[in-house]
């Protein structure tokens, strides 16, 4: 007789750890999914090409609602579980639905965290989260041509990025003085922004939101400086909280993130927790290769696979923002006892910084040009030497006609090298 699976959340994580488990023990449990939103398990990441009008809701969708059905698994999309009784093994929705359970995963992901600000509950104001944000902003387009993205990390850019496809106004506000400080150094993001107020984005840089001006519906921005800007759509992009209200609610350990060890379990007996929610050693992963990884060890737990357990992840980012290739990965920020090796080339758009450390690759950044990256992040995840397997360098050759021009890196008789190595 089959085991009794439930999952509550159908984002990614969740349902990557349910395929994994079908491929090592495809009959092992009758399985059902419970979905906050109507939809099935879509690629949250492809939100931006949704909201950029490149992609509509059918091209992002990972499983499709056969998908459920060919593989046996019961879905509730629409249905929030809103309680947990891990002493008579039950979940109940807000709709009245209940599951019993004979393990259950709690794959509730992360909630978008929205300033505490006055005129935050403005018409007008909302989160870069799901469907129904890109559709919100989708309509305001249709109406209203001023909009105020605060965030400047990934997620703000990849809204601003929508919003001036659809021909809104954009400006961007963030704290910091240079843009995805958590994922470049100060030189690439300087070289992203130039690129993006090409496309017509504006940016307000070190400024610090005091209020959300409007009656009824947003008008503009105030800052705490006094300065103002104009906007009709007021888009927070500002960071992420897991998702552990149900959780905490249930008498599971949480301290950030749902406390998991490195099997996925929580304190609770039968009771696992993967993603965003879930927090490993001391760490809350918001990137999908570890919480892919993640779901692999709990797949093997599961289907009763002898395996280590999960380490940890050290994580990169390889990413497209509004047509421009960057990665990082490590630590890619000069710390003392660091060297750093760096090529630029202003007339390509090119820039490659490699972090070493006791003769070790630990950190690296690449903007424009990202063909390196599969490499040296083996390197960096392995610490291997400085020279890796064999002696090769960390980086290629820079190949054609790309030249190194920046002041001090030029061969001894002073002429500029065409090639340079990492």
């Amino acid at each position: 007789m089959k085991k009794k699976l439930v999952l509550i959340g159908n984002g990614m994580a969740g349902v990557n750890a349910i395929e994994q488990l079908l491929k090592l023990a495809p009959n092992a449990y009758e399985i059902t999914v419970f979905g906050g939103e109507p939809h099935p398990n879509y690629n949250r990441i492809l939100l931006s090409s949704v909201l950029a009008g490149d992609a509509d809701m059918k091209d992002i969708v990972i499983n499709d609602w056969d998908w459920y059905k060919d593989n046996g698994i019961t879905l509730h999309a629409g249905h929030p579980v809103t309680k947990i009784d891990t002493a008579r093994k039950v979940v109940q929705t807000s709709t009245g639905i209940t599951a019993a359970y004979d393990d259950l995963i709690i794959a509730t992901g992360s909630l978008p965290f929205m300033l505490p600000l006055p005129g935050a509950d403005k018409e007008g104001v909302i989160a870069f989260r799901d469907i129904q944000d890109c559709q919100t902003m989708i309509e305001a387009s249709k109406k209203y041509k001023k909009a105020v993205v605060i965030g400047g990390g990934l997620l703000g850019l990849e809204a601003a990025r929508g919003l001036r496809n659809l021909n809104m106004e954009v400006s961007v506000v963030h704290i910091f003085k240079y843009l995805m400080e958590r994922q470049l150094d100060e030189t690439a993001s300087l070289m992203l922004q130039k690129e993006l107020e090409k496309q017509g984005m504006r940016f307000l840089l070190e400024k610090n939101t005091d209020s959300i001006l409007g009656k009824k519906r947003v008008t503009g921005v105030r800052f705490k400086d006094g300065a103002e800007v104009e906007a009709d759509l007021v888009v927070m992009a500002v960071g992420i909280r897991p998702n552990v209200a149900l959780a905490k609610e249930s008498g599971i350990e949480v301290n950030r993130g749902i406390v998991v060890n490195d099997y996925m379990e929580t304190n609770v007996p039968h009771v696992y927790s993967v993603g965003e929610c879930a927090e490993h050693r001391g760490v809350a992963y918001g990137l999908v290769a570890p919480l892919y990884e993640q779901g692999g060890e709990l797949a093997k737990r599961l289907a009763g696979v002898e395996s280590a357990g999960y380490q940890g992840s050290v994580v990169s980012t390889k990413l497209k923002v509004s047509g421009v290739n960057v990665f990082s990965a490590g630590q890619f920020t000069d710390e003392p006892g660091t060297r750093a090796v760096r090529v630029q080339d202003d007339f390509e758009g090119v820039y490659k910084k490699v972090v070493i450390k006791d003769g070790k690759v630990i950190g690296s950044v690449l903007f424009g040009d990202t063909s390196d990256g599969s490499r040296l992040f083996a390197m960096i995840r392995g610490r291997r030497g400085r020279h890796g397997q064999g002696k090769a360098d960390p980086a290629r050759r820079q190949r054609g006609r790309r030249r190194e021009v920046r002041p001090g890196l030029c061969s001894g008789d002073g002429k500029r090298r065409d090639r340079l190595r990492l």
